[in-house]
């Protein structure tokens, strides 16, 4: 699995759209495919530049592979900031308006719809987040 150290910082995004951008194009991957890949990694990685460290700036590493049976595209979100399992929040409630809804959420909500799997592991001192999304 190729893996990109970097700051968790918002003005690093990117440089992580680009690296995985490049290894989609690499394997092909059709863009009705890459563009919600795109947005998954755009909201994990945003999130984790925004929570994960509180007021400090840490380390993310995103790593990326295809796998060729089954044909899928796996990127792993790896940081040593605050435990935060972000599957084990509430799924907003889409019935209400948004004035209505608690702020926070939908993201992590749209890439649940958007990836065919994701999964949480706190291991090693890292919060581990892995989404998947078929060829």
């Amino acid at each position: 699995m190729e893996e990109l150290k970097i700051m968790a910082k918002e003005e690093n995004l990117d440089i992580v759209l680009d690296a995985i951008k490049k290894h989609l194009d690499e394997n092909d991957t059709p863009k009705s495919l890459a563009i919600p890949i795109m947005v998954a990694v755009e909201e994990i990685f945003v999130n984790i530049a925004h929570y994960a460290y509180g007021d400090k700036i840490g380390e993310a590493k995103v790593g990326m592979e295809v796998t060729p049976d089954p044909k899928k595209v796996v990127v792993v979100f790896r940081d040593k900031g605050t435990a935060y399992n972000p599957l084990a929040k509430e799924d907003p409630d889409l019935t209400l308006g948004a004035e209505d809804r608690p702020i926070g959420g939908l993201g992590i909500y749209m890439t649940k719809e958007l990836m065919d799997n994701m999964t949480y592991v706190y291991e090693n001192d890292e919060n581990v987040l892995t989404i998947e999304k078929a060829l």
